[in-house]
């Protein structure tokens, strides 16, 4: 596959070991009051997906973005893992991140979506990110808390995945933040770069 998804796209909350332990606290607050037993997933809906190169409109009303360098695993057919696939995943701050609204994840073009698709183990695989050019944050997926055979497992306990989805891997914590007139790259030797400028959207 090349261009935009052509299935549905989750992501998976709490899979990067450094958000899971960030987050740890708060998962014993009214009303979960325990740690989640199964993967946490959230929809990008279609509205989100942004081409490589493309601008990202930022809402006048949201000061900051946080970046979310991950890997999209494309599933194929049967839901065996075809490729991988540069993802950033964009949200609006949030006092807390443990199961977001959707409102925070789901604006218009908060998800770019890397060129091509790569052959690759996803645990080999580490994204530097950069904002106007200066190295932010380098996230690695080789101590997730489910590693990708397995995730896929757990989320086909209560769930299907169809040949076209994307399962994104999970974000780190903390995401580096941008604004409005910033040039955000993502850079991997596996999966290529994805880069994105932020604008301010139009009134």
């Amino acid at each position: 596959m090349s261009g935009l998804p052509t299935g549905t796209v989750y992501g998976a909350l709490l899979n990067q070991r450094s958000e899971f332990d960030a987050l740890a606290p708060q998962m014993h607050d009214a009303p979960y009051k325990a740690p989640p037993r199964a993967p946490v997933l959230y929809i990008k809906t279609a509205n989100t997906f942004s081409p490589a190169g493309a601008a990202i409109a930022v809402p006048v009303h949201v000061p900051e973005v946080e970046i979310g360098a991950t890997v999209g695993l494309l599933i194929g057919d049967g839901g065996a893992i075809q490729g991988c696939m540069l993802m950033n995943d964009l949200s609006v701050p949030h006092a807390s991140f443990y199961r977001p609204p959707v409102r925070f994840r789901c604006l218009d073009g908060f998800l770019g979506v890397g060129a091509d698709v790569h052959v690759t183990d996803p645990a080999t695989v580490q994204i530097e990110v950069r904002i106007n050019g200066a190295l932010c944050q380098t996230v690695g997926f080789d101590v997730l808390v489910r590693p990708p055979t397995q995730l896929l497992a757990d989320v086909a306990e209560f769930m299907t995945l169809a040949a076209g989805d994307v399962l994104m891997l999970g974000c780190a914590a903390p995401r580096p933040r941008a604004r409005a007139g910033d040039h955000v790259e993502l850079r991997s030797a596996a999966l290529g770069t994805l880069a994105h400028t932020l604008v301010e959207q139009a009134p």
